[in-house]
């Protein structure tokens, strides 16, 4: 099993640990980004992702390392503290350079079969919109599970938090990490995410974008062919 843990900050801290915590436990490859330091940019708003091709992007060879160990990987753990109850600037700014990856455009089929984590975590609260801003990227890319842990440490730092959290944390990251080993080389994407593929095939029988429009015809979605079941 291969696992690729995008770190919203460059510090080791509570979410870190967390998410190094789960690596562990489901076992196997992790390879580990952490941002800003291994990915700055911010998306300039050029939509050459869009309508020329992603590796149009004028941040394409430094995004390239991230993109190529995202596309490998069984499990991406997306992990960010909460920065006033959303994730951090830096996860943002990477997520946004993967627009042209959502649904309505070039889904990677490679996507539908892999399972993903959201990890957040702050001294009170926030989680949830934190989570729910990385899971936004994973849903629409298609990740074929996802699955969300928040934690209220109620401490500045990982050697901070108390005995009884740690426990809570041990339960969880245990929970999570049982239900990835069960389900891998056997993930299918549940009924919402078909649900907004079949939208999206839809669309691009007659869409806006003939980039888009050419992909999905090339990978045979248009016909019988889905990413979860005969993906090219």
């Amino acid at each position: 099993m291969k696992t690729v843990i995008i770190h919203g900050q460059d510090h080791v801290g509570s979410t870190c640990n967390i998410a190094r915590m789960l690596a562990k436990k489901t076992g196997g490859d992790v390879t580990e980004f952490f941002l800003p330091k291994d990915f700055g940019h911010f998306c300039c708003g050029c939509t050459a992702c869009f309508t020329k091709g992603y590796d149009k992007c004028p941040h394409y060879k430094d995004l390239a390392p991230i993109t190529k160990a995202l596309l490998e990987a069984d499990v991406i753990i997306l992990a960010s503290p909460v920065y006033v109850y959303h994730a951090s600037g830096a996860m943002k700014a990477l997520l946004d350079h993967y627009g042209y990856m959502w649904m309505p455009h070039r889904p990677e089929g490679a996507m539908f079969s892999k399972q993903g984590v959201c990890i957040s975590t702050a001294a009170g609260a926030g989680m949830g919109s934190a989570n729910k801003d990385m899971a936004h990227s994973l849903g629409y890319w298609g990740v074929g599970r996802v699955y969300k842990l928040g934690c209220a440490v109620a401490a500045a730092d990982w050697d901070s938090v108390s005995e009884k959290k740690r426990s809570y944390i041990e339960k969880k990251t245990d929970a999570i990490a049982n239900k990835i080993k069960s389900r891998h080389g056997r993930v299918k994407p549940g009924f919402k995410t078909k649900a907004m593929f079949g939208i999206m095939r839809q669309f691009q029988k007659n869409g806006y974008n003939p980039l888009d429009m050419a992909y999905w015809k090339e990978k045979g979605w248009l016909g019988k062919d889905r990413p979860w079941k005969n993906s090219k």
